[in-house]
């Protein structure tokens, strides 16, 4: 049976079975990503959905914002927990739409024939570790530190929390070190095209973020 033929079910096993691999064989799961077929990339998409919804949760409690948010009284726990969610989705669609743009862009000034989607699909592939931040960190740091994580001053300081900081930066790291190898093999290209390809596309974002404060600022 050919890999058009396969049941659908089957293939979206598949993926589910390499969205787990990315932690231990990322070169193979991003080798697959060149298969740009319909049927390769429907079976993909619940498994990359899920990793831009929870990677996104991750990267909106890890900013300055969720630090404060409880000191609005308003938001009380479950405020919070749909606050986390709801910005999470949203979020994580923003960096996987537009960080596929800068990504594909670097990719193409470089030389790349892929297509946008690809590069979509290695930068949600990219997010997992971020994931497992979210799973198994976070958890940790609530159980700790309780409510004040979301809440200026209280207990959440010092050398524990620095702890926690320390972890997330290098979860990070892992996400743009997956990022370059990911773009490494869906090109065939080598490393130093890769990291360069990665640093391009993280400039042109920079450069966006700078023209948009730009802009605000002048207002």
């Amino acid at each position: 049976m050919n890999a058009a033929a396969e049941p659908a079910p089957s293939r979206q096993r598949e993926w589910w079975l390499r969205t787990l691999a990315i932690f231990q064989s990322p070169t193979a799961v991003f080798t697959a990503l060149r298969d740009d077929s319909v049927e390769a990339v429907q079976a993909r998409q619940e498994p990359i959905l899920a990793i831009i919804f929870l990677a996104g949760m991750a990267g909106v409690l890890s900013t300055t914002i969720a630090g404060r948010i409880s000191d609005d009284p308003t938001f009380d726990v479950l405020a919070v927990t749909v606050w986390a969610f709801l910005g999470g989705a949203i979020y994580g669609l923003i960096v996987y739409w537009l960080g596929g743009v800068f990504l594909f862009a670097a990719g193409s000034l470089l030389g790349s024939n892929g297509s946008y989607r690809r590069a979509r699909h290695v930068l949600a592939y990219a997010a997992a570790p971020l994931v497992l931040l979210l799973l198994f960190v976070w958890p940790v740091r609530l159980a700790v530190y309780g409510d004040d994580v979301f809440r200026s001053g209280g207990d959440d300081s010092g050398a524990g929390d620095a702890v926690f900081e320390v972890l997330a930066l290098a979860f990070g790291v892992w996400s743009v070190a997956l990022l370059v190898i990911g773009t490494r093999a869906v090109h065939g290209w080598s490393a130093a095209r890769a990291v360069a390809t990665v640093a391009l596309a993280a400039g042109l974002a920079a450069f966006l973020v700078a023209v948009l404060l730009g802009l605000q600022a002048i207002r």
